[in-house]
């Protein structure tokens, strides 16, 4: 008995993902919203990249990074908002253990990317603000390339791990996943063994890393108002403060449905589990959706190469 256990555990068959338990009655309905949202996010985030590499005026580090953030996005959307749509519309959906830990690296990885992107871009901002005669000297091709690796290699170092940790967990139960897609900490859950070091790292590493890029996000829009309030009329303040107020938004619907997420996981132990599952899922289809549309209203640059780009004759 003991052999066949270290048979199966350590080759655990294909998982299979449920979607929303307790709301299979509303998948086909629910489905429909985030379909749409997948579609406006690839749509917009394609026209984004589009426009930012086709128009030599958007060759900036704060356009470069909005495409970084476009590319993460369509990352993120395409890891789980379609297998997400197929488990609504066609029911469970089965996964193969290897296909999971895929999905849970790109997952989180694509999480790491944004939260350390959205830092970048802060940066950047606070740079054009606080040093505006520097900003072209500060920010170099050099300088950029460096963010640019620091932000691949820390978002790699900080969830590679998770992939080990998965794989030494020996696996002897039913392998079904009450969810719509593989996360660290629901793959470890079906294991038959301790997974204390797994819920340490999953929940502290993560949520550190997330925190000090908020913290120095405040920071650097504290130092940013601090400049902007010094400056000597109110149309100056206004023009600078109005660089960074898509940034400000794609912060919110970035880091608030996250933080709530993770919040109410550790501490809302009398919310449904079904409210986590589809507040989750909102996480992964939200922010990828309305990135681009809020760059796209709210930046003058990107708004008229948009319009040129959909009316060509209408603007000559």
């Amino acid at each position: 008995m003991m052999a066949t256990f270290n048979l199966s555990s350590f080759n655990p068959g294909p998982l299979i993902l449920l979607g929303i338990p307790g709301l299979e009655k509303f998948h086909i309905w629910i489905g429909i919203p985030f379909f749409t949202s997948y579609l406006v996010g690839l749509a917009g985030n394609s026209v984004l990249l589009y426009l930012i590499f086709r128009e030599h005026s958007l060759h900036e580090p704060m356009f470069f990074f909005l495409s970084m953030l476009a590319v993460t996005d369509l990352s993120l959307s395409n890891t789980c908002v379609p297998q997400i749509v197929s488990i609504f519309w066609l029911g469970p959906q089965k996964i193969t253990f290897s296909g999971c830990l895929t999905q849970m690296f790109f997952l989180h990885y694509s999480f790491a990317m944004d939260s350390a992107t959205l830092l970048a871009m802060a940066f950047d901002r606070y740079v054009a603000i606080c040093f505006p005669l520097r900003y072209n000297t500060i920010l170099t091709r050099q300088i950029i390339t460096k963010i640019v690796l620091a932000i691949i290699s820390r978002s790699f170092c900080i969830i590679f791990p998770c992939v080990f940790l998965l794989k030494r967990l020996p696996f002897c139960r039913t392998l079904i996943i009450p969810h719509t897609y593989c996360e660290h900490i629901g793959i470890a859950r079906l294991a038959c063994a301790d997974i204390s070091i797994n819920i340490w790292y999953g929940f502290a590493v993560p949520v550190l890393t997330v925190t000090s890029d908020l913290i120095l996000i405040g920071v650097s829009y504290a130092l940013i108002l601090r400049a902007a309030f010094h400056l000597p009329s109110r149309d100056a303040r206004q023009k600078a403060l109005s660089t960074c107020g898509s940034h400000i938004c794609v912060i919110l619907i970035f880091y608030t449905p996250a933080m709530f997420s993770v919040l109410t996981h550790r501490f809302g132990h009398n919310i449904p589990h079904s409210f986590h599952i589809l507040f989750a899922n909102l996480y992964v289809a939200i922010p990828p959706a309305l990135n681009p549309v809020i760059y796209g209203v709210k930046t003058k640059n990107i708004r008229d190469k948009i319009i040129l780009l959909l009316f060509p004759k209408g603007t000559q």
